[in-house]
Parts: structure tokens; C-alpha cells; sequence
């Protein structure tokens, strides 16, 4: 598969993995708006995507668009050798009657959409000289509800990532054009947050968020970290986890020489971060950072998972199967996303064919 086989030219593009998610969802449209744009630059990178041929030609020719890929059954031996497309659909067609599933979560959405990336992140996570490695994950938007109905538990596709890469740290950090946001925790009940909470927790996205900012090209990034509580706790009035918790890991993060400051009170710490003072912001949980990074950049903020041997990338909405078939998705954060990834896969390809070695790139 590399499905894509890597370019005779000079510099090998990037092959750029994406799956449709949810089959039931608007992923399959805003992967054919996305690659059908021309914001992105396909001549840099190729594509496969894990999915539903007969889903993908559907949503193509509502949208009007000529299909421009190439398809191969996801199980075949063709998928071993060498494929010169630009764009490969690997077509799981046992699961072509959820085309006309109703908009809505279920159980083989579920199975279809967690087949999908299973497969991706297995070759991922393959030799950078197997012929269906990939460089980079875009991964498209599931239903956990979905996901449950089919007796899987994970709470989403950063813990997945995780366990199946073995990752002993993850973050989810969110990437737009206003604000960069890094999180300390990530899909659990508000009342757990007392319980899992850690110095190492609030650590981690400063450290991971650092080295990310260093990617995107911010030589001295400046950091910034929310409070918990209320006004950052009000000199422990409401709460200790600011003293307890959040200003020990700061001081670990200063002495490793990372330009960090807080605990600072959420409410007005993101409108300093918006205005430029700060290159990334540290939040505590879920809602705290995502609702000004979606307020803010909502058709153009893309997910980007921290500390995996692999790069990941993904829009940063849901499934909305409210409007799904209804031609009215924006594709702007798939957009996003998949130019993410192949900017990142493209300079870590360039990066180990600069010093002589092809290697499996780390995010």
C-alpha cells in the first residue's frame, strides 16, 4: 500500500494515511472536499485513505467531483507491492451496506470505523522500507457512542493512539491560526479530575508542547498555564491544586529551560494567548481549552497528538450526523489537518534523507 508507492525523484513525498471515520458521519465528504482543494498541494505528499470506495464515489458525485483515486481492496496482495497513485482508496466493501445507514450512531458504524483506523495505525507503525508504512495518520471523526455500541470502551482516538503505540506519554495539543492549546488531561468525567491530576499531567504538555512549538518553527516558544480552580485557585480560597499540583510542575518545566510561566485564571489567560503574548497555552482540561480554540478557530483548528512514534493529525469537530449527506460540511480543519501532517511527515522525510537514513518519524 504504500499504496503509494515512494516517488523516483530525489526527495520521496510523503505517504499521507487518512480514514473516513464514522461511515454514517460527514467524514467521507470533507476527505473529497480536502483532497479535491486546492489548498491542498497534492503534488506533495500521497494518499491513502481507509474507508468505503463505493461511500467515497457517492459523495463525490453529489459534490460534483470527478473521483481521483485509484481503488484496491483493502485485503488483496495487491496491497503489498508498490502503487504509483497519488490517492488510494482502500475499499472495505464488507461493510458497503452502511452507505445507506441512517445518520446516526451505531453499532457497525462503530466496527467499520474502528476497522479503519486499526488498520492505519498498524501501518503506521510498520518499517519505514515496507511498502505499506505510512508517514502520517489523518484520522477522521468517530462516534464514541458509536465505538460503544460495538463493545469498544476507549474514549476516543488519543488513548487508542497511545496504547497501540506503546506511548508512555500523549498529549492532545490544538493547532489554529489564533491559538495553540495543550492539555493536561483528556477525556474523562470533571469530578475524576481531582483523582488523576499530577504534577507529571500538567508536566507533559508543557515539555511535549514545547517541542511541538519547536516543529511549527517557534525557535524560544512562550508557555502559559491555566489555574484549575477559579482565579487560579485565590491563594488556595478555592481550591490547592494550583500550589499542590500545577506551580511544581512549572518549576521542573523552568528548570529544564523551558519558558513557562502560570498558573494564570483561564478566563482571562486566553485572551492574552489570542492577542499573541503567549505561543501555546497549557490547559487542565477538555472544555477549558477547547472551547476558545473552537470559538476562535473552528473551521481551521486541527488536533494534533503529542508523544507517539508516529504523527497524527485530525479535524477538531464530531461526526455531525445532523448534517451529514446534506452537502453543507465545511471541509477547513480536514483541510487543515491533512496539510499539517504532510508538512510534518515532509520534514521529518527530508530530515532523515538529509542525514542518510530513512526513519520512522516521532511527533
Amino acid at each position: 500500500m504504500t499504496a503509494c508507492s515512494k516517488s523516483n525523484s530525489m526527495t520521496a513525498r510523503p505517504t499521507i494515511g487518512i480514514t473516513i471515520g464514522d461511515p454514517a458521519g460527514i467524514g467521507p465528504e470533507i476527505i473529497v472536499r480536502a483532497l479535491a482543494d486546492i489548498r491542498v498541494s497534492r503534488p506533495h505528499a500521497r494518499f491513502v485513505i481507509y474507508g468505503l470506495n463505493e461511500l467515497m464515489t457517492y459523495e463525490a458525485d453529489r459534490l460534483e467531483v470527478e473521483p481521483f483515486w485509484y481503488r484496491v481492496q483493502h485485503d488483496s496482495d495487491r496491497t503489498e507491492r508498490a502503487i504509483r497513485e497519488d490517492v488510494v482508496v482502500l475499499d472495505y466493501d464488507e461493510f458497503d451496506g452502511l452507505v445507506r445507514t441512517p445518520r446516526q450512531p451505531s453499532k457497525s458504524g462503530g466496527l467499520a470505523s474502528k476497522t479503519f483506523v486499526e488498520e492505519a495505525i498498524a501501518d503506521a507503525m510498520r518499517s519505514p522500507d515496507h511498502p505499506r508504512h505510512l508517514d502520517a495518520l489523518v484520522t477522521g471523526p468517530i462516534s464514541k457512542t458509536s465505538w460503544n455500541l460495538a463493545g469498544f470502551r476507549w474514549p476516543g482516538h488519543t488513548e487508542l493512539l497511545a496504547h497501540r503505540t506503546k506511548s508512555k506519554r500523549s498529549v492532545m495539543m490544538f493547532v489554529s491560526p489564533r491559538l495553540r492549546v495543550a492539555l493536561a488531561t483528556t477525556h474523562l468525567p470533571l469530578v475524576q479530575l481531582r483523582d488523576v491530576l499530577t504534577i507529571g499531567r500538567v508536566f507533559d504538555p508543557i515539555d511535549l508542547g514545547h517541542q511541538a512549538c519547536r516543529r511549527l518553527g517557534i525557535k524560544s516558544p512562550r508557555i502559559a498555564v491555566t489555574g484549575l480552580n477559579p482565579h487560579a485557585g485565590e491563594g488556595g480560597q478555592f481550591g490547592d491544586e494550583e500550589t499542590r499540583l500545577i506551580e511544581p510542575a512549572i518549576e521542573v518545566a523552568r528548570s529544564a529551560g523551558i519558558d513557562v510561566s502560570g498558573p494564570y485564571p483561564a478566563d482571562t489567560l486566553f485572551i492574552a494567548a489570542a492577542a499573541g503574548e503567549y505561543d501555546l497555552v497549557v490547559a487542565m482540561y477538555h472544555d477549558q481549552g477547547l472551547i476558545p480554540v473552537k470559538l476562535l478557530g473552528w473551521d481551521s483548528a486541527v488536533n494534533w497528538s503529542l508523544g507517539l512514534p508516529i504523527i497524527r493529525t485530525s479535524p477538531d469537530h464530531g461526526t455531525a450526523f445532523d448534517i451529514a449527506g446534506l452537502g453543507r460540511a465545511s471541509a477547513g480543519s480536514m483541510i487543515a489537518a491533512v496539510n499539517l501532517a504532510t508538512e510534518l511527515a515532509g520534514s521529518a522525510t527530508a530530515a532523515a534523507e538529509t542525514s542518510g537514513t530513512r526513519r520512522e518519524p516521532a511527533a
